[in-house]
């Protein structure tokens, strides 16, 4: 995950934008003047939506994104590129066309349960010479970009003559192209280097059903041959990811709670074309997305994920490597503030941890019962032989760091340098600061920065030095 998290792919998006615009308000009458609701309006929020959602997905990532596509001349048009620079979304291949309307989709919220939508768009296909322009500014960046995406809602922008000249374009200057299709004809996005349909579309798109192993395999094989796709995939919501290159692969879902899918498609097509734009392979790609689409959808609406929140989800699940559970001060920092802001208990602890016995275990997982998150400051080698003598440590500060991360109970580990953590307590300020029962009675450094002091009795006869003295033949 350290890789694509120092990624910073550059990715284009073109597609149809739309403005997703919300009343939020209280219905307390009738009107007198029709059977309807009167919906006190008390406040206005808007989002990016249609292919703006997939910028913002991007974004959250860390892509660095551009837009292509078609606004008209009008003030919704104003307010969508605006919106876009907010964000610092390159517009350089946005057009403007004369006389057509830019999408907007207004939403009137009364307690918590919408109740109406009223939509201003243009929905029939842009006009030649609206594509040209695009083409044309397309073909003077195209060898900028990692990646290039299609988001296709159907609103007209992506016509196949459009479609065409793109997917031509990128192929001749080695990008990728991948397609978030719409429609029952998936014949415009021949070229493509895959397509995200979901098992709904794929099935309107092929004409078949896909109801077990061997008609999901027939779908993809059909897809792959009649878009010409070097890859063929499916979504398959709760059971994952299909795809085919080379042979059929499945890719299980990861999601432990799904409150709302709205939104998913674009995660997973923003999470594919970032992590193929960070050079992993089909397969690692898949995962990636399946983590990145189980992170949203135990979210309410709309929603983005980041490479932090895909990480910690996958340390939940077990599934992660003892690296991404060591973090710097900077790293530490940013997801502590995280986990308060959700409410979530954060506890502390440090040690030398020199050579890992079954009293350290022990240890650290009552220390991880008083909270939701447990961290471990690490003394560095320096430390170590500062505190314990030139002997010490046994073990270098990179293999004692790595075996903690291994342990369940524990979510982060943290070195430090100093002979105290205290810089480190001061910045995490953790619920509950956690010490060896010899501290009874003592001062404990950081105590002034946690909300309070937990003291763990040591298991009797266990201990680093003790096992030293046994593999120098010193105790029995």
């Amino acid at each position: 995950m350290h890789i694509l998290k120092e990624a910073k792919p550059k990715i284009l998006v073109l597609g149809d934008l739309m403005i997703d615009h919300y009343l939020w308000g209280s219905c307390e009458r009738i009107s007198p003047e029709a059977p309807v609701q009167v919906v006190d309006i008390a406040k206005e929020t808007t989002v990016l939506g249609g292919a703006g959602n997939v910028i913002n997905n991007l974004k959250a990532l860390g892509a660095d994104v551009s837009v292509a596509g078609i606004i008209g001349d009008d003030d919704n048009g104003e307010e969508l590129r605006e919106m876009l620079r907010e964000i610092d979304v390159d517009t350089q291949n946005l057009m403007i066309q004369k006389g057509r309307k830019t999408s907007k989709k207004s939403r009137v919220i009364a307690v918590s349960q919408q109740i109406l939508r009223y939509d201003k768009e243009s929905k029939n296909a842009i006009e030649k010479e609206s594509v040209a322009k695009i083409l044309d500014s397309v073909k003077k960046s195209i060898n900028e970009y990692d990646a290039l995406i299609l988001s296709d809602y159907g609103k007209g922008v992506l016509t196949e003559e459009l479609c065409q000249g793109v997917i031509a374009l990128s192929n001749a200057n080695g990008v990728k192209v991948l397609v978030d299709p719409k429609g029952s004809d998936f014949s415009k996005y021949r070229g493509a280097y895959l397509l995200t349909p979901n098992k709904k579309e794929a099935q309107l798109a092929t004409g078949r059903d896909i109801d077990d192993e061997v008609s999901l395999k027939e779908a993809l094989l059909q897809l792959k041959s009649e878009c010409d796709l070097t890859v063929s995939l499916i979504t398959l919501s709760e059971d994952g990811i299909a795809i085919y290159d080379e042979k059929l692969k499945r890719f299980a879902t990861v999601a432990k709670e799904v409150f709302d899918v709205t939104g998913a498609g674009d995660t997973v097509i923003a999470s594919i074309a970032y992590a193929l734009s960070a050079c992993k392979n089909i397969d690692e790609t898949a995962k990636f997305a399946n983590l990145a689409a189980g992170v949203v959808v135990g979210k309410i609406g709309s929603a983005t994920v980041t490479i932090d929140e895909i990480e910690e989800y996958e340390a939940s699940l077990h599934k992660s490597s003892s690296d991404a559970h060591i973090k710097t001060f900077e790293e530490i920092d940013a997801i502590v503030k995280r986990y308060k802001s959700q409410g979530k208990r954060v506890v502390f602890t440090n040690g030398c941890f020199d050579i890992l016995h079954v009293g350290h275990v022990k240890y650290l997982q009552i220390a991880k019962s008083f909270g939701d998150i447990l961290i471990v400051g690490l003394n560095s080698d320096a430390s170590v032989s500062r505190l314990k003598g030139p002997t010490r440590p046994v073990n270098v500060a990179e293999d004692r760091a790595y075996l903690l991360a291994a342990l369940e109970a524990v979510d982060f580990v943290v070195p430090f340098e100093e002979d105290t953590p205290y810089e480190l307590i001061k910045m995490i300020a953790p619920d509950a600061l956690v010490k060896g029962g010899d501290y009874e009675g003592k001062t404990v450094v950081g105590t002034e920065f946690a909300r309070e002091l937990k003291l763990v009795d040591f298991v009797d006869g266990k201990s680093t030095t003790k096992t030293i003295e046994k593999i120098q033949g010193k105790t029995c």
